[in-house]
C-alpha cells in the first residue's frame, strides 16, 4: 500500500468519523427537543440553516484551498471536515466566551484546522482564509447579479401582463 494512498484514506475515514459522531448527536438533540415539548419548527430550521451554510462553506474552503495549496492537498472530505468542525467550534465559542473572546478563539481554530488538514504553514492558513473570504464575496456577487436581474425580468413580465 502506497503512502498516498494511506494518507487518503486515513483522511477520508476521518471524515466518515465525525459525520457518524455528529449525526446520533444532531438526532438525540431533536428527539429531546420533542420529547420536551417544544416545537419543532424553529428546531427545523435552523438546523436547515446549519446544513445549508456547511454546504456553502465546504464549497468555499474547497475552492480557496484549490487555489492556494493546490489540488493534492486540498480535498473535498477536508474541506468538509474544516467546515464542519470550525462551525461547531466557533458556535461553542461565541456562546461561552462572548463575541470578541469568542471570535478570536474560533479564528485560532479555523486556522489550525486549515493548517493541520490542508498540510501547510501558518502563512499557507491565512492565505486560505483571505482566499476564502475572496471566494465567498465573488460568490456573493455573482448570486445578486443573477437575482438581480431574474427579479427585473420576473418584474417586466409582471408589468407585461398588467398593461
Amino acid at each position: 500500500m502506497s503512502k498516498r494512498f494511506y494518507d487518503e484514506f486515513v483522511k477520508y475515514n476521518e471524515a466518515v468519523i465525525v459525520m457518524m459522531s455528529v449525526l446520533p448527536m444532531i438526532a438525540t438533540f431533536a428527539v429531546n427537543l420533542i420529547r420536551q415539548g417544544l416545537s419543532v419548527e424553529p428546531v427545523v430550521w435552523k438546523l436547515l440553516n446549519f446544513v445549508l451554510g456547511l454546504i456553502i462553506l465546504t464549497v468555499v474552503f474547497y475552492i480557496a484551498g484549490r487555489i492556494v495549496v493546490g489540488k493534492k492537498r486540498a480535498l473535498f472530505s477536508d474541506a468538509f471536515v474544516i467546515s464542519l468542525l470550525g462551525t461547531i467550534v466557533m458556535n461553542i465559542c461565541l456562546n461561552l466566551f462572548g463575541l470578541l473572546v469568542g471570535a478570536i478563539l474560533s479564528l485560532i481554530v479555523w486556522l489550525l484546522l486549515v493548517r493541520h488538514y490542508y498540510e501547510t504553514g501558518w502563512l499557507g492558513a491565512i492565505a486560505v482564509g483571505i482566499m476564502a473570504v475572496v471566494v465567498s464575496v465573488v460568490i456573493l456577487v455573482i448570486l445578486g447579479l443573477f437575482l438581480t436581474i431574474s427579479l427585473f425580468l420576473i418584474g417586466s413580465f409582471v408589468l407585461f401582463l398588467i398593461f
